[in-house]
């Protein structure tokens, strides 16, 4: 019972420090030096800009059908999961937001913003994805798609924001599209590394009325 409550204790604890480190590195590097977005937030700022829609409805559009298809798919504990790592994000975003007195400006250094991004997303981002949980619907689009495909979760990633990025090119600056774009390199292959070092996550709850959550990439 006690080793049953510490694994628990770790795997939420580290898709809290995941969720936490995602949320710093958007705000501290991602934000605080324009880098653009890919994913669910790059189509959220592609809405606003192209038909002058609220990023955040568009998001949450997207993220409603994701969640219900997953709720069928992968079961209600990775819902939950999910949630749990989702909320802990948007929490640590505005208070980093609101009270964080940290200013990293790396303007004169793109390259290494685009790295430490890449990195920092990477390791976040797979930490959440390696302890069955996701932090919104562009995370369970890529879980499912690379289960069906047998594609890695980070060249998913990769796929997806790229597509996102392109149809940005209209409005979104050359240079911070190129360096946005490295960052979205090194991240993938950065949530790759982190899924995979982990082999196979198994999750059991009792009573959830859910066996395993496992994730095994190629």
């Amino acid at each position: 019972m006690m080793r049953r409550a510490l694994q628990v204790t770790r795997r939420y604890s580290l898709i809290l420090f995941g969720a936490s480190l995602l949320a710093f590195t958007y705000f501290h590097i991602n934000f605080q030096n324009h880098l653009s977005e890919g994913g669910f937030v790059g189509l959220g700022l592609l809405a606003k800009y192209a038909f002058d829609l609220s990023p955040a409805m568009m998001m949450l559009l997207l993220d409603i059908p994701l969640f219900l298809v997953a709720w069928i798919v992968r079961g209600r504990q990775f819902i939950w999961d999910t949630i749990f790592a989702s909320l802990s994000f948007t929490v640590f975003y505005d208070l980093f937001e609101r009270f964080s007195p940290i200013v990293i400006d790396l303007s004169g250094m793109m390259p290494v913003a685009s790295i430490v991004s890449g990195a920092l997303t990477g390791l976040g981002t797979g930490l959440v994805l390696r302890y069955g949980a996701a932090t919104g619907g562009d995370d369970i689009l890529s879980l499912l798609l690379s289960k069906y495909t047998g594609l890695s979760i980070g060249t998913i990633f990769l796929l997806l924001d790229a597509l996102v990025l392109t149809l940005s090119f209209w409005y979104v600056p050359v240079k911070e599209m190129i360096f946005t774009i490295l960052a979205v390199i090194i991240s993938s292959r950065v949530i790759t590394w982190t899924v995979e070092s982990g082999a196979t996550v198994e999750v059991n709850e009792e009573g959830h009325g859910h066996g395993n959550v496992s994730m095994t990439h190629r």
